[in-house]
């Protein structure tokens, strides 16, 4: 499987590659793997910004609680709420996107070697 990397620093020579494959079928994937690879990342900053969040203010609960400020723990536990709901929403969202990015990337083809000469069509191909 061809490494995520290259197609989130070189889409255009993956492009290439595939095109010297002749599988020109194949060269929308490129631009799927990396908008999903993009979202997945997103996601995933968002889930660990969300959980920093989430965390820091559940903390601050029992610091309130001791000082008796009772409003502010139900306004701070309905935000926390809040926040693990949303976090449940993308840990469940990741997985799908991850496995659609996988499934793609397994029908990309492998860089060619700059050795292997290219033919004109696949069955002039060395």
């Amino acid at each position: 499987m061809i490494d995520i990397n290259l197609i989130r620093e070189n889409p255009d020579m993956v492009k290439e590659n595939i095109k010297k494959k002749f599988q020109d079928e194949k060269l929308i994937l490129v631009d799927e793997v990396k908008e999903l690879d993009e979202k997945s990342r997103k996601l995933q900053a968002e889930g660990d910004n969300l959980k920093a969040l989430k965390n820091k203010l559940s903390t601050s609960i029992g610091e309130l609680v001791r000082e008796n400020k009772l409003d502010e723990v139900d306004k701070i536990k309905k935000e926390v709420n809040d926040l693990a709901k949303r976090i449940t929403e993308i840990d469940n969202e990741l997985p799908n996107i991850n496995e659609q990015i996988n499934e793609k990337m397994m029908v990309i083809p492998n860089i060619i070697d700059k050795s292997v000469p290219i033919g004109e069509d696949d069955s002039k191909n060395v």
